[in-house]
């Protein structure tokens, strides 16, 4: 295992860095190992795993976070909602991708409540003291609370001390928040790991085995029969494919941002706009 010293630069280049590392390692030692401390916000912990996965290796990535969320019965944070994802070759059309953060849901969800004016699950989020709460604003303005009970709440805490703990970096209370703190370095760590599956069996072989796998998911019958399953990373493949033939939709008010941003930064490449909707 190595760690990088992120230097506080940005996380995206960071973090890719780790896992190219990584994936460096596995090719010589069929396992590879990577930490970064000192870094920032590094976006979907998905894309660091796929670059293995597209390697035709197994990758495993994770960052932590500034504490935001609590265990139940708690009144005050003590780690964050620490994401992790898995990504697994399958020499197929997509890889198996799965990309999950260990609080019961996403901030973004509770604001959307709030918008609709609907009541939240009370295992979602708590208010300022700890306190289960079914009001999307309060629970914002409070705390998360981790996936499965004591279940996310467990793995969280695994990806802090792989993060921050084992690494030397920060962990914890030690981390900062980029929204609280926004011209301060957030000490961010990430860790990623790459495995060769190809050490164990011919890529032929390993192809086969995932797709009798994938297989099995699609055959899984539904109540619903007008659904289907779906495997970890496919919705996003379909997704992807979707936006690289129509676009990529935004609200009117982003990308509206977004020009304002590339004019103030002297872009020559400009956002172009195929069709208009309202947010």
């Amino acid at each position: 295992m190595e760690v990088l010293d992120g230097d506080d630069g940005i996380g995206f280049l960071t973090a890719r860095a780790a896992m190219e590392r990584a994936i460096e390692l596995a090719e010589s030692y069929n396992i590879g190992a990577a930490g970064v401390i000192k870094s920032n916000h590094c976006g979907a912990a998905a894309l660091y795993a796929r670059l293995a996965a597209e390697k035709g290796m197994i990758g495993i990535a994770m960052t932590n976070v500034v504490p935001n969320m609590v265990v139940p019965g708690g009144s005050r944070p003590i780690t964050g909602n620490n994401p992790i994802a898995v990504a697994v070759p399958t020499f197929g059309d997509f890889p198996f991708v799965l990309d999950i953060s260990m609080s019961a849901v996403a901030g973004g969800k509770l604001i959307l409540a709030g918008k609709k004016k609907e009541k939240i699950p009370l295992d979602w989020a708590t208010d300022k003291e700890g306190r289960p709460t079914d009001d999307p604003d309060t629970g914002f303005a409070g705390f998360l609370l981790p996936l499965g009970g004591h279940k996310g709440f467990g793995l969280s805490l695994v990806v802090d001390i792989l993060c921050g703990v084992i690494t030397g970096g920060a962990f914890q209370d030690h981390l900062k928040g980029m929204y609280k703190y926004p011209d301060d370095p957030s000490l961010t760590g990430h860790f990623m790991l790459a495995l060769n599956p190809l050490a164990l069996m011919a890529r032929e072989e390993l192809k086969a085995r995932m797709a009798e796998f994938y297989q099995t998911i699609k055959d899984s019958p539904m109540w619903d029969a007008s659904r289907e399953m779906f495997m970890p990373g496919e919705i996003e493949y379909q997704t992807a494919n979707e936006r690289k033939q129509k676009g990529i939709p935004l609200p009117v008010t982003l990308f509206e941002d977004l020009q304002s941003l590339g004019r103030e930064l002297g872009l020559k490449t400009k956002l172009t706009e195929i069709q208009q909707h309202s947010p």
